[in-house]
């Protein structure tokens, strides 16, 4: 079993060069760092220029990486907005997790299929009528209507993010500490904590620690 990770920048077409830019800069990035997270490395590659899906050898793992890359993409801003990163993020992006078998493997990847693959892109599409921006599907029912509701809440959770508060999600999200965050950012430690609490960090991590205990208990790479 694989997760398959699938998304496309929101609205790009509208996003100023720079910021597009920006986007795929980081989005190169952060792929180049996750492959690293996993014993079998990670695989993402970028197509039509603002889309990507993304191979992930141990499914436990994929909606962790799935918010890091959001985040990553979140706390963008333009240099000449920097001191407005507390407003509203510029850059964001919808991301559907797909987790199944792995049967047609070409040295593409959007040329690759299998069952991971068809639950990723369809329900990316489904997503895009729903007004959704992360989805999940595997071939267990139960488990796809427990993330359904709990990936909705975060989805209203993180609606509320500025690039901010994203910025410190995708620091803890890394694992860094409260005081490696202020230093990271040239802020105190109680403005880290004070937006960790209003990202609803808690609630991240709880429903981080759930993902990976039933996914793991459900699918692993080995299957």
């Amino acid at each position: 079993m694989i997760a398959v990770l699938s998304a496309d920048l929101l609205s790009s077409s509208s996003y100023p060069r720079e910021l597009l830019e920006n986007s795929i800069v980081r989005l190169n990035s952060e792929f180049n760092s996750l492959a690293k997270l996993t014993r079998q490395a990670s695989e993402f590659e970028i197509y039509r220029g603002d889309s990507f899906q993304g191979i992930i050898y141990e499914p436990s793992k994929a909606l962790l990486f799935a918010l890091r890359i959001k985040t990553a993409i979140n706390s963008l801003h333009l240099e000449n907005e920097k001191m407005n990163r507390s407003f509203k993020r510029q850059a964001d992006l919808r991301i559907a997790i797909g987790i199944g078998t792995y049967d047609f493997k070409r040295p593409s990847i959007p040329e690759s299929n299998g069952q991971a693959f068809q639950f990723s892109g369809r329900t990316l599409d489904e997503m895009k009528s729903d007004n959704r921006k992360i989805g999940l599907k595997t071939p267990n029912s139960n488990i796809n209507e427990e993330f359904n509701a709990s990936l909705l809440l975060l989805d209203t959770l993180s609606e509320k993010w500025s690039t901010a508060s994203a910025e410190v999600i995708y620091y803890l999200l890394k694992e860094f500490k409260e005081t490696e965050i202020a230093a990271e950012l040239g802020i105190s430690q109680s403005a880290v904590n004070q937006r960790k609490k209003a990202a609803g960090w808690e609630a991240i991590d709880v429903l981080l620690t759930r993902y990976n205990t039933v996914i793991n208990q459900h699918f692993s790479h080995e299957q």
